[in-house]
């Protein structure tokens, strides 16, 4: 029996990553120590209050029934009160935010919740693929924009309000911006504000990296009137160092949480009852424990920017994020081809930038999320691979 997918998986491919570990469990198979340095799981615990909460809550038999869609009130009173002293934003727990399993699955679902064929969507390129394949998923077209390093990796907002943007609903921003680890300013928010509400277009913020190696945390709803245009999404796997245990939010004004709640409500049936007692603890850790965290991130980047420097790339320092974003000799064509040199030669992986959109073509991205040893391991195979001593 022949049974034909649906025609709209021809709009997307396989993610990167899963067929990428795919090929280096292949390598792996056959006795190649292959070194990953390409994806951004953090291998660091969450704090040990948090796997007590975790622990604790699931000894409970009453815990493991099915749970609400919208999260227990002491998970959405938690939020609100981390965005109230993290960001100086104030939010009512009751309908302006929305737990979710992860932001990733917030990502589709704001776009099903408001795209549909015959609406376009601004995607940035470099860009997370999961906005585009969202996007093309609902029926909608994306449309990119580009974004440079000569532009601080921003947008240019005058260019774009050039265009006809008459048939865009949503435009996806990301900042601090993954893969770039950009940031961006009160400014700049202002100014996509003011272009939100004269093409009338909702901004979606994709803010999960704003407490690594950042000294200034922001979030796009602390700008003054950005809850009239604009939802933001957050998630405790990078800041907080529980990636697999897929605990994320949506904030912003009711009248924008409303209908992605109504499209997640048929989507499935609640976070399990520990894990949202384990985030309200963790959304608790103090100042100290963030800070030994970035130590640690600090100290992985100098060896990441050392690495860098042995592959003759060009690097910003003052990056932000759990990756090292960094320009390509010209030597070679694309980021591709030097990944590719890198694995085969010294069994390490980097990730091409082209993954993220053609603007990332001449660029490579490394991760931060590995012990050090595995770094000067690396930097010792790479040092070989090119005839260093």
């Amino acid at each position: 029996m022949t049974v034909s997918p649906a025609s709209r998986m021809n709009l997307v491919q396989e993610y990167y990553f899963s067929t990428k570990l795919k090929q280096i469990a292949e390598m792996r198979a056959s006795g190649i120590d292959v070194l990953n340095l390409g994806i951004g799981s953090p291998d660091l615990p969450p704090s040990a209050e948090t796997i007590a909460a975790l622990s604790t809550s699931a000894l409970n038999p009453k815990n493991h029934a099915y749970q609400s869609y919208v999260g227990i009130p002491a998970l959405r009173e938690a939020m609100a009160d981390f965005y109230q002293t993290a960001y100086g934003v104030s939010l009512n727990p009751v309908n302006e935010i929305l737990p979710l399993i992860g932001s990733k699955e917030g990502v589709m679902h704001i776009s099903m919740a408001y795209l549909e064929t015959g609406d376009e969507v601004l995607v940035p390129n470099p860009g997370y693929p999961t906005y585009r394949a969202a996007s093309l998923l609902t029926g909608a077209t994306v449309v990119n924009y580009d974004l440079s390093e000569a532009n601080g990796w921003l947008p240019d907002l005058k260019e774009l309000a050039k265009k006809d943007l008459s048939k865009v609903k949503l435009m996806w921003v990301n900042y601090p911006h993954m893969p770039t680890g950009a940031k961006a300013n009160k400014g700049f928010f202002e100014e996509l504000r003011d272009f939100a509400l004269a093409h009338n277009i909702l901004i979606v913020n994709d803010n999960p990296y704003s407490f690594i190696l950042n000294d200034d945390p922001q979030s796009i709803l602390s700008v003054e009137g950005m809850k009239d245009v604009a939802l933001e999404l957050n998630s405790l796997s990078k800041s907080h160092n529980m990636a697999g245990w897929r605990v994320g939010m949506v904030a912003g004004k009711a009248e924008f949480i409303n209908p992605v709640l109504r499209f997640k409500s048929n989507m499935d049936s609640g976070m399990f009852l520990p894990l949202q007692m384990a985030a309200v603890q963790a959304l608790k850790n103090d100042k100290t424990w963030f800070d030994e965290l970035n130590r640690v991130y600090r100290e992985r980047q100098q060896k990441v920017f050392e690495m860098m420097d042995l592959l003759d790339c060009q690097y910003d320092k003052n990056q932000s994020g759990m990756f090292v974003w960094a320009k390509i000799p010209t030597k070679y064509t694309t980021g591709y081809e030097l990944s590719d040199e890198i694995l085969e030669k010294a069994a390490v992986f980097i990730t091409p930038g082209g993954i993220f959109g053609t603007a990332g073509d001449g660029y490579i991205r490394t991760s931060l999320c590995a012990e050090i040893s595995l770094f000067e391991e690396s930097i010792l195979r790479i040092r070989k691979a090119l005839g260093i001593c």
